[in-house]
């Protein structure tokens, strides 16, 4: 119990340039109270106390503004920055050393039963507002843009951005976008094709 504390100091403190004092962060951070209470109730809900469970995570959402689901599965060392307004649904699923911001929704769509909400891979990050719906995999070393909205899986070593969410980067390279003015017409495409063959016909004809 004391390493993952120690753990999760270290991770703060690596990451947020902010962070003066491992106590500052044991007493005034809201993203670590969150996560250290999401382990006492993940605890009790595999332990048949769900009750209790919930008590815990709803008691945090007070103190917090944070929102996790007892049920919830969270890898080592996540890092949850300001946190306010974060929600994290029952089955969503979260790799190693992903880090959260602010106002995102690790949530379900209301369309979904049994696996209804994200499954993060390792070393992802998802910005400030981001919306990440649905049972789809969000692959390691992924950087969700702040206010995207993800709807669909991303590959992993990939930027994505936008609403609804599309990928713009991927393994460092920028992916070619979608020229929305000269894309291929099929219906004219196959119109001058019987144009071509009736040509072909008539001058057989003759």
């Amino acid at each position: 119990m004391f390493d993952r504390m120690r753990e999760d100091i270290a991770v703060i403190r690596e990451r947020d340039p902010a962070a003066r004092s491992s106590l500052e962060i044991m007493l005034l951070y809201n993203g670590y109270k969150a996560v250290r209470s999401h382990r006492k109730a993940y605890w009790c809900y595999h332990h048949n106390l769900k009750f209790l469970a919930r008590f815990i995570s709803q008691r945090c959402v007070r103190r917090t503004g944070i929102e996790i689901h007892p049920a919830a599965t969270i890898g080592r060392r996540l890092f949850i920055d300001h946190g306010t307004g974060v929600v994290i649904g029952e089955t969503t699923i979260i790799g190693d050393d992903c880090t959260i911001y602010q106002g995102v929704t690790l949530g379900g769509t209301g369309k979904d039963k049994g696996k209804r909400h994200p499954t993060l891979g390792n070393h992802v990050m998802v910005g400030a507002g981001a919306k990440v719906l649905g049972p789809i995999t969000i692959e390691d070393n992924v950087r969700i843009a702040a206010g995207a909205v993800v709807l669909q899986d991303i590959p992993s070593d990939s930027t994505a951005v936008g609403v609804p969410a599309r990928v713009v980067r991927r393994k460092g390279e920028k992916v070619a976008e979608l020229d929305q003015v000269h894309v291929p017409d099929p219906v004219a495409a196959e119109i001058k094709r019987l144009e071509q063959l009736i040509e072909e016909l008539k001058a057989k004809g003759e």
